[in-house]
């Protein structure tokens, strides 16, 4: 086979990989034409995008200087679907090229934001506000939102429909879930049925069962959607797991090796695309993406979700006029910013290892005025390994120096070791009076109290080693 055939082969054989992969990630609005709409040929210009892409072999991804890529993932109702255009699915996808590392962060759709012109509004509403404004306008909208607060630049987004997100799974032939916990949702809207005069057919019973599933594009999309759910699957932070399980179980689907020469499917997911899906990436980004990430393995993929349990970022109010919404519990970005920027930094896996043989927790307290300091630390011991139980301000705000009372006595020396040497802190195991009252107290006033096994009281110089838990590791 002479070099020219060789070259060429191997540039259809990327284009097909590069088409399957751009579904991937809710993939990019492919512009087609040509007479004979049934013909798969006619759906990958292979001519004209070979040479734009070997012209822009040499151009980087917004944000690889920076060795961090951003996508905003978006999933909205589309047409026929009540709140057409409120993104119920709001995920930021960060790519790291130098560690091939991925991190999923999801945001719950009642988080309030500025949004320029309107004031505080939840974030699922700047889409919709944005689409009124401007057609096709709303993906940029929520990019510019959340990187504002943020404080970081959102490369691309990516938004696709309900519709067209169940018709992709379907065109896969569907995909397996591994669930975690039954799903049992009486309460599952019907499409069509919002107004029937008989309350209860409005709704059917959804049910899930826990372990390994194999699901149509149909069951994929209420499995994502559900907020009825009983249990540890009532609320809107587990759908947003529920949806990050999804988006694994596509990618795994998506890179089986018999997917990717099947013309007649590219086609028909093709035309999904074409018809639900929006993105500003152009296709020797997605092709350059594809290149630098296809080996990423599930171990490298981050997954977190904001909300707001006990050691949360996130509180819940409701408004004056009786909405409910999810604001920053320290009362601004501060800590979320902390949170996202930091999520690719990583620990010595023996350090890790350790603390989680011990199963150790940690209580962590700010012994100062500085703001956010607690939750800082805690986010960076957590990837350590430690259990941290509660993050909060300690009734004294004077200490100097930060403080470990060891509550074990000396049970978990390989966790405290690698906790005193990470927090500078010194150690204690003599517990004052008016800190064993307070323990006392914290404990009384919850439903299941738990005492940690270590109690962190941060000092003044805790604001220098907190910043240093990150540092001396990258």
């Amino acid at each position: 086979m002479s070099e020219k055939v060789k070259f060429f082969t191997k540039k259809v054989i990327t284009i097909i990989i590069f088409i399957t992969v751009a579904i991937l990630v809710f993939t990019s609005t492919v512009l087609i034409s040509g007479e004979n709409q049934n013909s798969w040929v006619y759906k990958i210009p292979i001519i004209g995008q070979i040479k734009k892409l070997a012209e822009s072999a040499d151009k980087k991804l917004k944000g690889e200087d920076r060795n961090r890529v951003n996508i905003l993932l978006l999933g909205m109702g589309g047409k026929n679907h009540e709140g057409s255009y409120l993104t119920d699915t709001i995920i930021l996808a960060s790519l790291e090229p130098s560690t091939n590392k991925i991190s999923l962060v999801s945001f719950p759709r009642d988080l309030t934001v500025p949004m320029e012109g309107y004031g505080w509004r939840k974030i699922n509403n700047i889409n919709a506000y944005a689409e009124m404004e401007e057609k096709n306008s709303g993906g940029i909208a929520v990019s510019q939102a959340l990187g504002d607060i943020l404080e970081i630049p959102i490369d691309y987004y990516l938004r696709i429909d309900f519709q067209g997100f169940a018709n992709i799974i379907d065109e896969l032939g569907g995909i397996e879930v591994e669930v975690e916990n039954t799903l049992e949702d009486f309460k599952y809207p019907i499409m069509g049925m919002e107004e029937a005069d008989d309350y209860e057919a409005r709704f059917e019973h959804l049910y899930v069962e826990k372990g390994l599933q194999k699901m149509d594009g149909d069951l994929a999309l209420k499995f994502a959607r559900s907020r009825h759910a009983g249990g540890a699957e009532g609320s809107d932070f587990a759908r947003a797991k529920r949806q990050q399980l999804i988006l694994e179980a596509v990618k795994k689907k998506l890179m089986s090796k018999w997917n990717l020469f099947k013309p007649k499917m590219i086609t028909d997911i093709l035309g999904e695309v074409e018809d639900h899906v929006s993105t500003n990436l152009q296709i020797w980004e997605i092709l350059k993406l594809w290149d630098m990430f296809k080996d990423t393995s599930k171990d490298n993929i981050i997954n977190k979700i904001l909300d707001n349990s006990p050691n949360g970022l996130l509180t819940e109010m409701i408004t004056a006029e009786g909405a409910y919404i999810l604001t920053p519990r320290s009362g601004d970005f501060a800590e979320i910013q902390y949170f996202v920027n930091n999520v690719f930094s990583d620990v010595p896996e023996g350090s890790k290892q350790k603390i989680t043989t011990e199963k150790t927790t940690v209580e962590v307290r700010n012994g100062t005025w500085i703001n956010g300091l607690a939750s800082q630390t805690a986010l960076d011991l957590e990837k350590y390994g430690f259990d941290v139980i509660r993050v909060g301000n300690c009734s004294k705000q004077n200490f100097q120096k930060t403080v470990i009372y060891d509550l074990t006595f000396g049970e978990k020396m390989e966790s405290l070791t690698i906790l005193k040497e990470k927090t500078k802190a010194n150690v204690s195991f003599d517990i004052p009076e008016w800190l064993k009252d307070d323990i006392a107290v914290g404990l009384a006033n919850e439903t299941n109290p738990e005492q940690p096994d270590f109690l962190l009281i941060l000092g003044q110089d805790a604001d220098k080693s907190a910043s240093g838990l990150e540092n001396e590791e990258k």
